[in-house]
Parts: C-alpha cells; structure tokens; sequence
C-alpha cells in the first residue's frame, strides 16, 4: 500500500517513522501541502495521513483509489467524515497519547507563574542576593498550588492526568458538568459552580457548537479575581477579546493558552500583540513531548495494521 504524509512538519524531526513505513509499501512524505496540491498528491495513495490538512467532500468524491484516511491527531473536524462514509472510506484518528505531556505543560506553567522560578532565577544571576544583608533575598511574592482548587472542564484523558498531578499538590479538584446538563452526576459540579469556585481553570474539552465560546466575557467577570485560566484544548473555547479586555481590567489575574482560534495566527493576533505581563503564549506544543509524538505514531501504525486485518481499531465512521 502507498501511503501519503501531507503535513510531516507538524512533528519533530526526531521522531521515529518506521513503525508506518514497515506497514506499507512506500511512504511519500510532505513537510506541508497547500490546498491547491492536496488532490494532485492524494490520487495515487491508498492511505491518506493528516494532522490539519483539509480534506473536503469535494475532494474525497475525487479520490478513487483511497481506501483509508488517517487522522494524525484526537479532533477530526478537518475531514468530511460524513463524505468519507459514503465513499466507503474508512477513517481513523489517535487518542490517549499525549496525558503525560499536557499534564506536565500544564504544571510547568503553573508553577513558573505561582513560584516565580525565572524571576527569582534572574535576581541571582544580577548579584541581588550577593548584595543583600540578609540571608535571603525576596523578590516577587511565591504562592503554594497546596489547598488551592484546580476546576478541570473536560474529564477525559487529559483532565485525568492533570487531575492526578494536582492531588499530589494537595490541591482540591472540582470537575464540571457539561454546560448544558440538567444532571450533575455525583462526582461533578455545575459549570456555573466551578468558574465561581476555581483558583485555576484547566480546559481540557473538544471544541463543539456547544463550547465555543464557553468561556465569554460573562463567564470572566464570574471568575475569581485571583483566577488563572489555562488552554490546552482549542482557541475557539475562549472569546478572545473577551479575554484580552479581562486581562487588562484584571478581572482575572493570569492565562496561559497554548492554542488559539486561528492556528497558525496572523503577526498581527491581538493577544500576540498585547504586551501584557499577565498573558501567556506557546505554539500548541502542550502535546509535543518527544515521548507523546512517538506514541500517536505508533498508535497511528496500529490503525493502519488493523485496518489491513480488516478491524476496526478507532473507527470514526
């Protein structure tokens, strides 16, 4: 079987392909691939791989001679997977890879913005503590996570994990119920309940019609004022210039996103370009440990085994 790779860049050039490569016949890999060229190179590939590369109805009604689309991420909302069902294409995506990886992003952040490691760092290296006539040299204010209460929305694997680490922290964990629910099961709390409760605010949901937005400026101004928001999900659960007027009435006190709305965003991105102290900025890289990449490969290889088995190993239609 011919495999195509349309967008390889999304990975680390250090990560190990050849658990793909020993399932197929020939593996044509590209670093990137416009929409004007995605239809030229898929027509002679029997399996498709994509992370973000779109893959319309359109497109799909073309392709007579694939048989497999593999989705080289958990969110699918790049393939028509309504079309690839009628056109018998079978598609699958990867899950449960990356638990360890935005667990330790997600603590990473938080510890650097509640022990002020980089500040304190710095006040060394400038010869404060040299200078000082007392044994030790206090900088900005370090906070405990111990006692404070972490509100997860999205229990899933990824809330999971970060759920785990922050129990070690004695820190109190509150889950929230769907926004929507009529029902709060036993182990949740109402989302209403958490924002208003929460110390810090992990996202860990699908971007849906119905978390779009979630959270707004309506769910800003509920918030603590001392409450930090974490996005390790996708951009479009927040409202961003709700967000960016948040942050600089200090409604809450810190973000940290690691995704937003449009990816990758434009030079000119408001939040990008806020200036503020209390904001801050990665390149969805929450999922990027060298470790976590290896593994959605490997699961990935797993996909393509059993669909050549004739199984249906994380089937999505």
């Amino acid at each position: 079987m011919h495999a195509v790779f349309l967008d390889k860049n999304t990975f680390s050039a250090d990560v190990d392909f050849s658990s793909i490569e020993h399932q197929l016949t020939r593996l044509t890999c590209y670093e990137s691939t416009p929409p004007s060229e995605v239809l030229a190179r898929c027509l002679d590939a029997d399996i498709i791989i994509t992370n973000k590369v779109l893959l319309s109805a359109e497109l799909l009604s073309a392709l007579t001679k694939t048989k497999l689309i593999c989705i080289s991420a958990t969110g699918y909302n790049n393939v028509d997977i309504d079309a690839a069902n009628r056109l018998n294409i079978a598609v699958t995506n990867v899950s449960g890879y990356a638990g360890p990886a935005v667990a330790q992003y997600v603590f990473a952040q938080l510890l650097e913005y509640h022990q002020q490691t980089s500040h304190h760092n710095s006040n060394t290296e400038k010869g404060l503590w040299s200078n000082s006539n007392a044994f030790c040299y206090h900088g900005k204010t370090i906070n405990e996570l111990a006692g404070k209460t972490l509100g997860i929305v999205g229990y899933g694997s990824l809330g999971k994990a970060v759920a785990t680490i922050a129990q070690a922290f004695a820190m109190k964990v509150i889950i929230s119920e769907r926004p929507s629910a009529s029902v709060i099961r036993a182990d949740r709390v109402s989302f209403e309940q958490l924002i208003t409760q929460a110390d810090i605010i992990s996202l860990h949901c699908p971007e849906t019609a119905e978390t779009k937005s979630l959270i707004n400026s309506d769910v800003l101004s509920r918030m603590k004022k001392n409450a930090v928001l974490v996005n390790t999900a996708r951009g479009a659960l927040i409202d961003e210039n709700a967000l960016l007027n948040a942050l600089r009435n200090k409604e809450i006190a810190y973000a940290i996103l690691d995704v937003l709305s449009q990816e990758p965003p434009q030079a000119n991105h408001p939040l990008l370009n806020s200036g503020l102290e209390n904001l801050k900025i990665t390149a969805h890289i929450a999922w990027a440990s060298i470790e976590a990449q290896q593994r959605l490969i490997d699961l990935l290889s797993q996909n393509i085994i059993a669909f050549s088995q004739g199984k249906r190993l994380n089937r999505l239609n």
